[in-house]
């Protein structure tokens, strides 16, 4: 059906009980056999939940997936995708991904034999010069985190499978309402369901939808053995928040377009990053791939030291980390969420301390913006 149908309906069926509209959180840790060998489908709730199946079913269906599956975080998520690789695999990776994704690449899985190189994903030669003979996946972000680098999804996907890798998308800052890489060509994808998924702050999670059956049978194998599952009532939270996501969405684009326009005509500001603005140097390539740009935006200060000066006003816009509620939130890039970044790598991605990053929610876009000239004028 229509999305913002699907994204109301999909997986929501009334309770066989109760006739409940809503579907129920199901707080329970195991379930009763009808008789030996004889289960109603549910055996242990690690392995499957009725309100989790909810979820991942809708999201199967909004990512036009064959399988999706939810869990405790979107790292947790991310650990799984990498847990279809190897001891000696390689990765090709965006090199201006979230600093939790660096850190767990970086920190974490290359003890266990993995090997990543980071490149920009935007040029599909860097991609192609980075390929090894031991390379089994690329894995991107667009828009990338937090400079808004696109990479055009269609083209990886066709290098991807003439190689026979796995090409991965975190999909979080566009959702599926203005961005659906499996229908680009992609194998699979990654959400922080903490984001805007959910919507409102109060949920962390994670989920991947797959394209291929073989990955799907992988990555359920995996979340059943490793159990780092979304719990039922947080699994009911993102449920119950998808289903004003293309209305939150809409409001976040238009929000963040009006502010992104504010911000480039400021004199206090020296660069803005927003694809939806026409200064956005792969502005064509969003209006192709996508069909909105959102609520993310990034700009540059003056100076580092405008943008010490430029927090402290501000009352509206939350000093925080994380993103796509529908409040704003704000935050320094290199001192909070790329924080684990090396400085040398931070300095060359652009990752100054003159950087910020906004989440523009669902306030009244006047209110938001007056907030943000408050900041300026004292940067």
């Amino acid at each position: 059906m229509g999305f913002a149908t699907d994204a109301i309906h999909a997986g929501v069926r009334p309770d066989p009980t109760t006739g409940a509209v809503m579907t129920p959180v199901y707080l329970t840790s195991t379930y009763a056999y009808e008789a030996l060998g004889k289960s109603k489908g549910y055996d242990y709730a690690r392995t499957i939940n009725p309100t989790r199946s909810a979820l991942e079913e809708n999201l199967k269906v909004l990512e036009r997936g064959v399988a999706a599956y939810a869990f405790a975080s979107g790292m947790a998520a991310i650990t799984a995708v990498m847990a279809l690789l190897r001891s000696g695999d390689h990765v090709v990776v965006s090199d201006n991904v979230y600093g939790g994704t660096y850190r767990l690449f970086s920190k974490v899985l290359e003890g266990y034999g993995l090997s990543f190189s980071y490149v920009d994903t935007s040029r599909i030669e860097r991609i192609e010069a980075a390929i090894r003979p031991e390379t089994r996946m690329v894995y991107i972000e667009t828009p990338t985190n937090p400079i808004m680098i696109l990479t055009d999804i269609g083209e990886v996907a066709a290098l991807c499978r003439r190689r026979g890798l796995a090409s991965v998308v975190d999909n979080t800052f566009l959702t599926p309402v203005f961005q659906q890489p499996l229908r680009l060509g992609a194998d699979i994808v990654v959400h922080s369901t903490t984001k805007y998924l959910n919507g409102h702050s109060d949920s962390v999670g994670g989920a991947v939808i797959l394209a291929r059956t073989e990955h799907a049978e992988r990555i359920k194998f995996v979340q059943n053995s490793v159990g780092a599952i979304l719990s039922p009532f947080d699994s009911w939270l993102v449920l119950r928040g998808i289903k004003t996501l293309p209305l939150r969405m809409r409001a976040h684009d238009e929000a963040g377009q009006k502010v992104a326009r504010f911000l480039e005509s400021h004199a206090k500001v020296e660069r803005v990053l927003y694809p939806g603005l026409p200064s956005h140097p792969q502005h064509d390539l969003a209006r192709r791939q996508t069909r909105g740009s959102g609520g993310m935006i990034s700009f540059y200060l003056k100076s580092d030291q405008a943008a010490a000066r430029f927090f402290t006003p501000l009352r509206l816009c939350a000093l925080a980390e994380s993103l796509g509620g529908i409040e704003t939130l704000i935050c320094q890039p290199s001192t909070m969420t790329h924080a684990s970044v090396p400085v040398e790598d931070r300095r060359r991605l652009g990752l100054t301390d003159s950087l910020v990053r906004i989440s523009v929610g669902c306030e009244d876009v006047d209110d938001i913006i007056a907030d943000l000239d408050r900041g300026l004028s004292a940067a």
